[in-house]
């Protein structure tokens, strides 16, 4: 195994373990690399995954250029620049896709309160069950509670919050239709 095997292949191995690390924990792995962040935004991306594709990209362009085409070194490198080029702005892309994606908007339990759902594990008589609820665009299963017995499938109305908990009544009529959505 040559010098430049080691070389091209290390930055495959830990460019691209590293990005997967990142991709999976974000929220724990992600605060660690940032340490090189340096206030740096790129489209309100990170550079440290675009840095990292580069790397990973700059070692698959370098061994396909040695073992794939039979170049040199040299221009086995210059493939491994072009290809990490073109890895980072890939990563780029993708991120910002995610970014992108992620929801901006927050609510509190109590944003909840006159909202409707229906009970996915009945409710017995204060004590918990669970509710499916459509808010902000999302459905939640909430854990919910009520003064009387509620059967699974049964239309609720939400009238207070109990701690991190829904406090429902069973709304008027029951029926089967879906969940509204407050969003």
């Amino acid at each position: 195994m040559s010098t430049a095997d080691l070389v091209f292949g290390g930055c495959l191995l830990l460019g691209g373990g590293l990005l997967l690390l990142t991709l999976i924990f974000d929220d724990l792995f992600g605060g660690f690399l940032n340490a090189i962040h340096f206030g740096l935004d790129l489209g309100g991306v990170s550079p440290t995954p675009v840095l990292l594709g580069f790397v990973a990209m700059f070692g698959v362009g370098g061994l396909l250029g040695i073992h794939g085409f039979g170049v040199g070194v040299g221009l086995a490198t210059l493939i491994g620049v072009v290809a990490g080029v073109i890895g980072g702005g890939v990563v780029l892309g993708a991120f910002t896709a995610l970014r992108r994606a992620e929801s901006t908007d927050t609510f509190s339990l109590e944003d909840m309160v006159g909202s409707t759902g229906r009970v996915s594990v009945a409710i017995p008589a204060n004590h918990f069950g669970t509710v499916l609820i459509s808010f902000a665009g999302a459905s939640h299963n909430m854990t919910a509670t009520a003064d009387a017995e509620i059967p699974a499938g049964r239309m609720v109305k939400v009238v207070a919050i109990a701690g991190t908990n829904l406090v429902v009544a069973p709304t008027s009529t029951v029926s089967t239709e879906g969940a509204r959505s407050d969003a």
